[in-house]
């Protein structure tokens, strides 16, 4: 029930300026006036009764003009709250005009809200409350109804005595006579007024010229209500806009940050309970934001998209791509009968009024913002306006959000072919050192292979012209003393040129070596089975030094993933590989040789795995391990641990440039002196751009 204002304690101040003293004082003089000048045809009876009824009438103008300025202060204390300056014109008019019930209705669209009342039965200003806007039938015989039709004033004297007037609302407020007055605003009706009487008792001309003018100060009340409330809401509408494209700004990609502040602010201003913002895929909706709705309505998306059905708000909007606003979803036949979407409207979210808006980008549906109401309150065409404002800057959230990803995209792209295009430099002045270097290894090789050739080859001649002459020698004469002489002088002879023979070998080897190193790689780059490399050398690798020193003795072993293939230069890598695991062998049979027993064993293990995007391999040995001051060097041209004669110093470099250098991959080592070593060889898939140099 609507409350009570408090105008209605003012009744004792109004009676008690009706016994002034000035005025009785004023009355008894102007009685003996007229008796002692009687006036023409007339006795002094009938002049004073005459003067008696303008005293009455000046009295009740009075009272009027004090209860019209009552009105107009509480109008002007209340112009940010109409509830209570309707009361007081409805305690107002009921105590001038001896009304039993008065009720002011408001108008919003089409529909009638219960604003305010005095004197009706709690459970009527109740239901009227609860029920929310009404529509009023034109042809209605109540003058409530009539008075807003005609735009004028209704006076029906008895509703009792038609049978036209036996509504609810005349038995319930058990009115008798009913005075209906429109409140108008450029001659268009924005309420009405309605007066009620339990008697039959007219009411005077001059009680419905003053019930007319307090239907004009409602106007004005309800105006001024009305621009007060349109510029408030037009400053929240600008604040929540304001609210919303500093979120857009601020969280450039982060969509849900927004739809979060859209909705949020939707559902402030337009004062609904909830609200979703979903997003169209050409057949049906998809969550992008559910806000304050019950787990329960999400259930709607989980088998996927949501397909309305065509009589639903969101089936016509999916045609019309318009907004749909629907003031009461129970009238008509929006849903069918197990509709899920009916089942979440109603039941679950309990709404009645629902307005939904399309989200457009070049006029083709991109999806719509739905917000509910749990009352039936259409929504004002200055809420739908914000909510379509909002439905049009998620449109722009979402294609900003799209050409950011975009640029994204496009920008790791662009650094991806940047790092591409570095790593082909860099591999482009690697490989033209390297063919420099070549070319300078093959003048060298030139120059000296051919006299190192000369020098072996007669070396080894010499040896053998030695063991000549010392045969030729022996059938000579000679004495025991030149015989010792000659033969101490042809063995130190012998042992000379063996050694330049050893030399020789040695200096041909550190030629071909050096060759090797300068090679720009030998054959394509093409997909290739690792564990495959792998196996062959170590088989090539365990020959090989078995060959070389025929006690040689090592436990092989290998963990080989099946998937470990990539895109390489064989040869290039089995050379790599020989490397590592020549190196690995030496360091285990050493520490054999080191160990103060016999109970060591030589292992040498290799591995591979397949790690997505690259491909490890493991060469591990239990041999002597590498000092730190050798690992910071061990990649070094001619740097060598090996005794003279046993090392060139090249096979870890060229293994480094193979592997960094030319395939873009990565070697590591791991190692613990007197324990163990472990090379660890990463090479990426594809063109190998994800290593460096």
């Amino acid at each position: 029930m609507a409350r009570r204002s408090k105008t209605g304690n003012k009744a004792s101040n109004t009676d008690a300026r009706k016994a002034s003293p000035a005025r009785d004082r004023k009355n008894v003089k102007a009685k003996r006036r007229i008796a002692s000048k009687p006036g023409k045809g007339r006795s002094v009876a009938e002049l004073e009764a005459q003067l008696e009824r303008q005293a009455g009438e000046l009295d009740e103008a009075r009272h009027q003009q004090i209860a019209t300025a009552d009105v107009l202060k509480v109008i002007s204390r209340s112009a940010f709250d109409l509830e209570q300056a309707l009361i007081a014109i409805c305690e107002t008019a009921a105590r001038l005009c001896q009304a039993d019930q008065v009720a002011i209705f408001t108008r919003e669209g089409d529909l009638y809200r219960f604003a305010a009342s005095f004197g009706f039965p709690p459970e009527y200003a109740a239901d009227w409350g609860a029920a929310g806007p009404r529509a009023i039938d034109p042809n209605s015989p109540l003058p409530g109804a009539r008075s807003v039709a005609e735009r004028r004033p209704v006076h029906v004297l008895d509703l009792a005595a038609d049978p036209a007037f036996h509504q609810t609302a005349s038995r319930r407020s058990k009115a008798r006579t009913a005075l209906g007055i429109p409140l108008l605003r450029d001659g268009e009706p924005i309420g009405n007024f309605i007066l009620g009487r339990r008697r039959v008792e007219a009411f005077s001309d001059r009680q419905i010229e003053l019930l007319q003018t307090f239907a004009d100060q409602a106007v004005i009340a309800i105006e001024n209500a009305r621009l007060f409330n349109e510029t408030k809401e037009s400053l929240e509408r600008q604040t929540a806009t304001s609210e919303v494209l500093e979120v857009i700004s601020s969280s450039p990609g982060d969509l849900e940050s927004v739809f979060k502040s859209m909705l949020n602010n939707a559902l402030r201003i337009c004062e609904a309970k909830f609200g979703q913002l979903l997003l169209f895929d050409g057949t049906g909706f998809l969550p992008a934001e559910l806000h304050n709705t019950p787990a329960e309505y999400a259930k709607l998306f989980k088998s996927g998209r949501l397909v309305p059905a065509p009589t639903t708000g969101l089936g016509r909007l999916i045609a019309s791509k318009k907004v749909i606003h629907i003031p009461d979803v129970m009238s008509g036949r929006l849903y069918a009968e197990g509709d899920p979407l009916r089942v979440a409207t109603i039941e679950i979210l309990q709404a009645r009024t629902l307005l939904a808006v399309p989200m457009l980008k070049d006029a083709e549906l991109v999806g719509a913002i739905v917000i509910y109401r749990q009352e039936v309150r259409p929504f004002s065409d200055q809420q739908i306006k914000l909510v379509t404002n909002f439905g049009a800057q998620a449109v722009i959230a979402i294609e900003n959000t799209r050409l950011l990803n975009e640029l994204r995209r496009r920008t790791a792209d662009l650094s991806k072919s940047l790092d591409d295009l570095r790593t082909a430099q860099d591999r482009l002045i690697q490989t033209e050192k390297l063919a420099s270097l070549g070319q300078l290894t093959a003048g060298i090789a030139h120059e000296i292979k051919n006299p190192l050739n000369f020098v072996n080859n007669f070396s080894a001649l010499s040896v053998e012209l030695t063991g000549e002459l010392r045969d030729v020698l022996k059938q000579e004469a000679l004495t025991d003393e030149g015989r010792g002489e000659l033969d101490e002088l042809t063995g130190l002879l012998q042992d000379n040129l063996s050694k330049v023979v050893q030399h020789g070998k040695r200096a041909d080897s550190i030629v071909k070596n050096m060759l090797l190193h300068s090679r720009e790689g030998s054959g394509e780059r093409r997909s290739a089975e690792i564990n495959r490399l792998v196996e062959e050398s170590l088989s090539l690798a365990y020959h090989g030094a078995r060959a070389e020193k025929p006690g040689f003795a090592i436990t092989l072993k290998h963990d080989l993933d099946p998937d470990a293939g990539l895109e390489l230069y064989p040869q290039e890598i089995t050379r790599a590989l020989l490397n590592l695991i020549s190196n690995g062998f030496y360091a285990a049979t050493k520490r054999k040789a080191e160990a103060e027993n016999g109970d060591f064993e030589p292992v040498l293990s290799a591995a591979t795995r397949n790690l997505g995007e690259t491909v490890e391999i493991r060469i591990r040995d239990n041999g002597t391990g590498i000092p730190r001051d050798v690992r910071e060097k061990m990649f070094n041209p001619f740097f060598t641990t090996k005794p003279t004669g046993e090392g060139t110093g090249l096979g870890l470099s060229m293994t480094h440039d193979i592997v960094v250098k030319q395939h873009g991959g990565r070697i590591d080592v791991v190692t613990e002196p007197g324990t163990f070593t472990e090379f660890i060889v990463t090479l990426p898939r594809g063109n190998g751009n994800t290593g460096g140099l």
